[in-house]
């Protein structure tokens, strides 16, 4: 099929939907009403639009001369995921005229389209709510429409509902009475029970959004609670309310949601220069969704587990996830909503824009000089550009050095193949190489930038040129040339770096998990923001921002200075130096004077263990560098230290040597740190000192062993959770479940089900175990008792644990049809396969793996299959190229350690 054959036909194209949907329940179903204004741009008697698993009722079909036409036949293709409805006569181009179409459905049960969600009360009775999820093409699945991103129409909406509930949708309601279900005005009840219809309904009416997309259209309706708070917009003057709506036993900890939506709304209207348009914006608090939330325009939706804190004890860590996903939320207002993609293919433009802003930008440092003379820090003391460095660009890395990888830009006229771009490479990897465009240009040249695009194209779509020629315009830059080949060629480049003394040469290619790119996969040239970090003899630091623009060239650098490629690692490329040239900037950034910084430190320990892997650096000299940084104080070089030495040591799964040496080296790296922080939080420890405790006890549970076990038989005698702090909430029940027997695990069971703060992915905590009954019994568990969003932490977490590992795979294959049927509608399945096959290491496992999927139809995944066999495969490749290596560096360090524990055990005893 051509691309166009993917998308709906142009004769006809909708300007407005006005849509009544009636909600029940009880009954779990819903029925709507939709009259669509329709432009007829070629003379037709055919109408083609989306719709999937609806039942489609009474259609017709009112020309412009009032002539009313019912259809002669109509059809759904599943496939296609279309209705196609011929009409007896032809309605003239250029007129107009308004489409009828009654359906129902059952409310789904998938976390797409218009589902239904569920939670239990203190005394275990269920009960359920209904609400939407329709990215990227679920609309289709709760009304008829047009169902692609370029067909913007506005919407009203009529919501029928149970007098006792809340219905929401993208606008505020301007009307909300009784419903007469007798003279049943919109034909809803004709299916309905006397008793149904003898219930109380009201029926909500919504004023008419902005011109939108379909995939933001969203309405919920159920027993809700709230909370409300109001921004004053910087640029109007008007009083907007926000509300967070959540359930009972949820409300309570949603008031941070709240403030964080209150405190960036304003920022982002100074930046781009546009008010926020909606007359509100409320957020609802799911206790089931797919992802972790949604940016409905004017009605956000995410998970329980994403935005619920508890309001007096929520740890650092938890108020930094609610702000990330927030902010980015909020970022959409703007980026996808006021203006929109015009195809998939352009997703980066949505969730790479919103990655930066929302979760670098705003929340650290926003310069907005030309409105007010003035910088607005909102949560600077939370170093967000090192998170984003430590967090995104690091995930965009590990995925864009496959083979496999796609474009950021990438072609997918296929629906049903849109859901697996929604990856580390359209969000992560299109917000990096964004970030090293502001850098190059400077932030306030390329925020202004942006602000001319979205003003370009408000409520319109936009493609690539679009953004660059907004940019090019603030900044007299020519962007295109620059950005081409980091949004259209897959991969990125390693700078390899040899020296004299005053001068360096450096050479790009491209990096894969493998080694260097060699051939055809090798012709990519990027134009290399070098950022040249120089230190001179009285410490001040001099960045110079050459650009490289071809193969190889050389640079003049004083190399008897320190100095450092990618200054703040605002680029995004590795940089491969010389082993000596790596130890000395690693003796250089580990120490706590240095003048470079932290994303410096960020960058070096994160290209050390990537070179490690692909075979271009020993892991000696890895496992080196991240010892220099035992001094560290700061927690994101830890983080990164514990993310890389955590992979190595899964690496080496089934190499029982190996595996030992590594668990004891990471124990010793850490051991410092939890002797000095301790157990016991201070409401006067610094970001770093909270986040840095909290991390160095969940990777030193051995030697934490006794006082991680004496907190949780503390809770186990009294029942009092308080003994639990949150921030070693997860390392303690870690501890219990995998040093512990079948009561330990049935106590965490207990807790995780009916847990303190809505955290999902605590039940995941349960695979830590690695007792063979337990581990069938949390099997069991996940497949049988787990919600379909918590299977996803749980698959996560057994792809983790090398005991269970082998298990997860075989489960995934013998139970892939309920799996299929149970997340295709989703992210869920792309992810699920990922999970459970990314982490094997042998040439059977790249066999076996690549037969299985041979016989299944893969349409919906097969990027992430295609990415899981090159993991396989760099995985075997590593082992099988440096295990020599590695066991020689780590029995030379245990050996040396063994005489520095006996050195230090003999001077004791000679002290006594």
């Amino acid at each position: 099929m051509s691309s166009t054959d993917y998308r709906l036909p142009t004769n006809v194209a909708p300007s407005h939907y006005d849509l009544t949907i009636r909600t029940d329940l009880d009954t779990l179903k819903f029925f709507g009403a939709v009259e669509i204004d329709l432009q007829i741009n070629e003379e037709t008697s055919q109408i083609v639009l989306n719709a999937l698993d609806l039942t489609i009722g009474d259609v017709s079909i009112v020309t412009t001369e009032n002539q009313v036409l019912i259809p002669t036949t109509q059809s759904l293709d599943k496939e296609k995921e279309r209705a196609t409805f011929q009409f007896p006569a032809k309605i003239p181009a250029g007129s107009t005229a308004k489409l009828h179409i009654k359906f129902e459905a059952d409310l789904t049960q998938n976390l797409s389209g218009y589902y239904k969600s569920s939670w239990k009360d203190k005394e275990g009775k269920v009960s359920y709510y209904a609400l939407t999820q329709f990215e990227p093409t679920a609309a289709r699945r709760a009304f008829p429409c047009w169902d692609e991103p370029a067909l913007k129409a506005t919407f009203t909406m009529k919501m029928i509902s149970l007098h006792d509930t809340v219905s929401l949708f993208n606008t505020s309601a301007s009307s909300e009475e009784s419903y007469d279900t007798t003279a049943d005005l919109y034909g809803l009840f004709s299916s309905a029970t006397a008793d149904q219809k003898a219930q109380q309904w009201k029926i909500s009416q919504f004023e008419a959004t902005p011109k939108m997309s379909t995939y933001i259209v969203a309405y919920a309706n159920g027993r809700l609670e709230s909370l409300q708070t109001t921004y004053t917009s910087p640029l109007t003057g008007k009083t907007i309310p926000l509300r967070v709506y959540a359930t009972t036993q949820n409300i309570s900890q949603c008031q941070y949601v709240l403030d964080v939506t209150a405190k960036v709304l304003g920022v982002y209207e100074k930046v781009f220069d546009i008010a926020y348009p909606l007359p509100k914006l409320d957020t609802v608090v799911a206790d089931d969704f797919d992802a972790g939330a949604m940016e409905n325009w004017g009605l956000i939706i995410g998970r329980a587990a994403a935005y619920c804190i508890d309001p007096e004890k929520g740890s650092l860590k938890d108020k930094q996830r609610v702000m990330g996903i927030q902010s980015h939320e909020v970022a959409h207002m703007w980026f996808g909503n006021i203006t929109t993609m015009e195809w998939w293919t352009y997703l980066y433009l949505n969730e790479g824009f919103a990655s930066l802003m929302g979760e670098a930008i705003i929340p650290i440092c926003c310069l907005v000089q030309r409105w007010s003379n003035k910088i607005v820090r909102l949560w600077p003391e939370w170093k967000m550009f090192s998170h984003f460095v430590a967090l995104h660009i690091n995930s965009a890395f590990n995925l864009d050095s496959l083979l496999s990888a796609h474009p950021v830009e990438v072609d997918c006229p296929d629906a049903n193949k849109i859901g697996q771009i929604f990856d580390a490479l359209s969000y992560s990897k299109a917000a990096s190489v964004l970030r090293m465009l502001s850098d190059f240009v400077g932030e306030d040249q390329f925020l202004k930038g942006v602000s001319v695009y979205l003003k370009d194209h408000l409520y319109g779509n936009s493609v690539t040129k679009d953004l660059w020629k907004g940019i090019s315009t603030a900044t007299g830059v020519d962007v295109a040339e620059i950005m081409d080949t980091y949004i259209t060629k897959a991969g990125y480049p390693v700078i390899q770096v040899t020296e004299t003394a005053n001068e360096i040469h450096v050479r790009q290619d491209r990096f894969l998990k493998t080694g260097i790119a060699a051939g055809g996969d090798n012709e990519t040239i990027w134009h290399v923001p070098l950022n040249i970090r120089t230190v001179s003899p009285s410490g001040e630091v001099k960045t110079d921002k050459v650009v490289l623009q071809q193969r190889e060239a050389n640079f003049v650098v004083n190399t008897k200075l320190p100095f450092k490629l990618n200054g703040s690692s605002t680029g995004y490329f590795r940089v491969l130096y010389t082993p000596e040239r790596f130890d000395a900037i690693a003796a250089e950034l580990a120490n706590p004077d240095s003048p470079f910084d932290e994303s410096d430190r960020l960058g070096l320990l994160q290209d050390v263990a990537a070179f490690a892997r692909a075979g271009l650096l020993s892991f000696g000299n890895a496992l080196s560098t991240m010892s220099k940084f035992k001094p560290c104080r700061e927690y994101l070089p830890w983080s990164v230290i514990s993310t890389d030495w955590s992979r190595m040591t899964s690496l080496w799964w089934e190499n029982p040597r190996v595996h030992e040496l590594l668990s004891a080296f990471g124990r010793d790296l850490f051991k410092a740190l939890v002797v000095e922080l301790g157990y016991e939080s201070s409401p006067s420890d610094s970001p770093d000192t909270a986040l840095l405790r909290e991390s160095a006890v969940l990777q030193s549970l051995q030697a934490g062993m006794k006082k991680l076990k004496s907190r949780f038989d503390q809770y186990t005698k009294t029942g009092d959770y308080a003994s639990i702090p949150l921030d070693l909430e997860e390392a303690i029940l870690v501890a219990a479940v995998r040093h512990g027997g079948p009561a330990e695990y049935d106590a965490v069971q207990r807790i995780v089900e009916n847990p303190r703060s809505a955290k999902s992915q605590l039940k995941a905590l349960l695979c830590s175990t690695e007792d063979p009954v337990l581990i069938q019994k949390t099997f069991d568990y996940m497949l049988e008792g787990a919600k379909d969003q918590d299977v996803l932490y749980f698959f996560r977490a057994l792809g983790q644990n090398r005991m269970t590992r082998r298990k997860l795979v075989e489960v995934f294959k013998d139970k892939y049809d309920d799996l299929y049927a149970r997340f295709k509608a989703g992210f869920g399945l792309s992810l699920l396969v990922k999970m459970a096959f990314d982490n094997l290491s042998t040439s059977k496992d790249y066999e076996e793996t690549q037969k299985f999927f041979l016989t299944k139809d893969t349409t919906m995944y097969s990027m992430n299959v295609s990415q899981c066999l090159d993991s396989i495969k760099a995985n075997t490749q590593c082992i099988e190229q440096c295990t020599a290596e590695l066991l020689g560096y780590l029995e030379g360090w245990n050996a040396q350690s063994a005489n520095d524990d006996g050195a230090r055990y003999a001077k004791k005893r000679r002290t006594e």
